[in-house]
């Protein structure tokens, strides 16, 4: 795993936990030469997250839609920013450049990223994990959600099992290093067809 693109918010949250992640697991991606790959702002949960990589010598690339560019405050000292014309061309972009997913706390932004990715995953279009850092319990609900979905049938197993969850970042860099990818062969049994 060379690049992990990261999802998170632009503002910082309420917590001081959530900052103190994005601080972390920047620093833990700088430390273990894996580039970073985000949303190219220097505010919130992503600021935070790029300055740490930044600090502990990584190597951090942001991508952003021109629309942005002002409104996120484009970092100005990022080894790379690619500003591209939509927010499908950002997705598409970081997804080109990344190996991995990890997704911090954030909003619609950062779920509607996330859940792209991950339908990628399910309809067999990428073979990339994605890993959700529950901070200060964050994601919890999500994961109950997730379950739900599973156990009224709209979710196989193998396809809820494409979310990878930890507390930690080294833990959760040391799980999307061990993932493998579901391999089913088609999504809708004969019947339901």
């Amino acid at each position: 795993m060379h690049s992990v693109c990261v999802f998170c918010g632009s503002s910082s949250g309420v917590r001081a936990e959530y900052a103190a992640a994005a601080r972390s697991l920047g620093a833990e991606l700088a430390r273990r030469g894996i580039r970073l790959v985000y949303g190219g702002a220097s505010v919130g949960l992503m600021g935070e997250l790029a300055d740490a990589a930044l600090a502990a010598g990584g190597r951090v690339v942001g991508v952003l839609p021109r629309h942005l560019e002002a409104k996120e405050l484009a970092h100005g000292g990022l080894s790379e920013l690619h500003v591209v014309e939509s927010m499908h061309e950002r997705k598409a972009r970081m997804s080109d450049l990344a190996d991995a997913f990890v997704v911090l706390p954030g909003g619609y932004g950062t779920l509607d990223e996330t859940f792209e990715a991950l339908t990628w995953s399910q309809l067999g279009l990428q073979d990339k994990p994605v890993a959700f850092l529950d901070v200060a319990g964050y994601f919890r609900p999500l994961a109950g959600f997730l379950d739900h979905c599973h156990r009224e049938g709209f979710l196989r197993a193998e396809h809820r099992d494409l979310v990878i969850m930890a507390s930690d970042p080294p833990v959760l860099l040391d799980a999307l290093g061990t993932w493998s990818p579901a391999r089913v062969d088609k999504w809708l049994t004969s019947g339901e067809r």
